[in-house]
């Protein structure tokens, strides 16, 4: 039995009979809790932050708290340790951002985590931008380095803001977490950036392009080593993470087989590239270098349809952006955030996407309207406009941290609240440092440690859940929700974590109390 306390721990056996009957065709467990209870079933995904970067003080969480030096300590790209952390590459603040601060004040830092807002130190708010990180799938894979989590200065390109931290303990979030339920063992699901995190969230699958090397996206194809996680370093490249930013011969879009893993557009507008010429408005120039083709691998949409059960996926600012209004900074709507405008079966014209793509507005104001209407459909995602996904480089925290808790009033105010689940995660790390090293399990992740809170009457309140989760743990909940065929995507984790011996992966309902 799990001690109950003001924060109380929920262990990974507490997954036990409950994941019996988390597919269907296993059977039902005595103990299977009432999923039934819940019907309606909220998404939330916000923007690149690791767990450490946010929630690293967090009362009862695995967090930066007592950490060894030998846990936190960076290493070069030869593997010794390095004596102090390099400068902040062309300084810590984004651009705009007056004062600055300059790679300069950044030299001789020790070589541990360091908190951005110490006022004895950078003194660097949550509502100051900081410059840009590298969140990529061949990047992140090598800064965890086998689970060690020691390259992450070697191999970013932001010398030591990977290190960096925040006192989040003022954050509105944080009292949401306080409430409900954080998840401290939650990864997410794919290694790299937010657009191959996007279609793990709807698919646990990762896109593919057919014959990409006969195409325009040939350019696309980056150079990896033999051992299909190292990209090839460039002849003149830094040696020492000391002397700059590592150089790669060829990084981009594609692996050498053609799966796409870093950021391709849409083939669909809104798309980063523009229709084709006398060609279809709706859609993108198929013949850019990377315009990814539609894919027609199925999603958790498609299963939900098939079922009769209705979802809808909100995109903060989609029909501002369809209308010619999108702008820096505001609202700073990104393509490559919206996962079901990369499938066929959600094409232009068709019946299924003008009923489940839908515009949250600016400022999330439909996707409010529906919440306070009571009319949200039995499974809802929703994403952010840019300046309020938190996304290092063009956002602050503090204004998506007041976005989401300003969604989450409104969730609680909500006539289908009382039989509600919500879920805010972040869709990966956004290039910050962890201590936490990821489980092993397939080529594709998981990745590094990102914040996820469970919100709901039924959660139980007040705790932090030690329960291990990724990114398709969602997917998992829904499936067992509303008794889904299985996934090839999560059933190839799941395959892939036992034969690592990484345990299993829970479904979110370990941090519920259900009757």
């Amino acid at each position: 039995m799990t001690r109950r306390s003001t924060w109380r721990a929920v262990p990974a056996a507490a997954l036990g009979a409950a994941w019996i009957a988390s597919w269907p065709g296993l059977g039902h467990a005595a103990d299977t809790p009432n999923l039934d209870l819940i019907q309606t079933v909220v998404v939330i995904y916000a923007e690149n932050r690791s767990f450490d970067n946010l929630y690293g003080h967090f009362p009862g969480a695995n967090g930066l708290q007592n950490l060894a030096p030998d846990a936190t300590r960076q290493v070069d790209r030869d593997g010794t340790p390095l004596a102090q952390l390099p400068p902040i590459w062309n300084g810590l603040t984004a651009k705009g951002v007056n004062p600055p601060v300059t790679q300069a004040q950044t030299e001789h830092l020790p070589n541990a985590p360091f908190a951005i807002d110490d006022p004895k130190g950078f003194n660097r708010s949550l509502s100051v931008a900081t410059i840009d990180l590298w969140h990529r799938f061949y990047q992140n894979q090598m800064q965890i380095n086998g689970g060690r989590n020691d390259r992450f200065v070697a191999y970013g390109n932001t010398g030591a803001l990977v290190m960096g931290h925040y006192d989040g303990s003022t954050l509105p979030m944080w009292d949401v977490a306080r409430r409900y339920v954080l998840a401290d063992n939650f990864f997410m699901g794919a290694f790299g950036g937010s657009f191959l995190n996007h279609i793990a969230l709807v698919c646990a699958c990762t896109p593919y392009y057919p014959n990409a090397d006969q195409t325009p996206a040939k350019a696309q194809i980056s150079a990896v080593e033999p051992d299909g996680v190292t990209l090839t370093a460039a002849p003149e490249s830094p040696r020492s993470a000391m002397e700059g930013i590592p150089k790669f011969l060829h990084d981009s879009g594609l692996t050498p087989d053609f799966y796409a893993v870093n950021t391709m557009q849409p083939p669909y507008q809104p798309s980063g590239n523009a229709p084709p010429k006398d060609g279809d408005p709706r859609l993108a120039d198929p013949d850019a270098p990377n315009t990814l083709p539609p894919q027609t691998a199925a999603t958790i949409g498609d299963l939900l349809s098939d079922k009769g059960i209705s979802w809808a996926w909100y995109a903060g600012a989609w029909q501002a952006t369809l209308d010619g209004r999108n702008s820096m900074p505001t609202p700073n709507f990104q393509y490559h955030h919206q996962p079901f405008n990369y499938f066929a079966r959600l094409a232009p014209g068709t019946a299924e996407r003008a009923e489940h793509l839908r515009d949250g507005g600016l400022v999330g104001r439909a996707f409010i309207k529906a919440i306070d209407s009571g009319s949200l459909p039995q499974v809802a995602f929703y994403k952010p406009q840019g300046n309020l996904n938190e996304h290092p480089g063009y956002a602050d925290i503090v204004s998506g941290d007041q976005h989401l808790a300003d969604i989450i009033g409104h969730l609680e105010r909500s006539p289908q609240w009382a039989h509600m689940l919500v879920v805010v995660t972040y869709d990966e790390n956004g290039g910050f440092w962890d201590h936490a090293a990821p489980p092993k399990a397939d080529r594709w992740g998981p990745g590094t440690r990102v914040p996820a809170l469970i919100i709901s009457p039924f959660a139980r309140k007040g705790t932090v859940d030690h329960t291990l989760y990724d990114t398709t743990s969602i997917l998992r909940f829904i499936t067992r929700r509303f008794d889904l065929p299985v996934l090839a995507g999560l059933k190839a984790r799941d395959d892939a974590m036992a034969a690592a011996g990484s345990g299993r992966l829970g479904d979110l309902t370990a941090a519920l109390d259900l009757p």
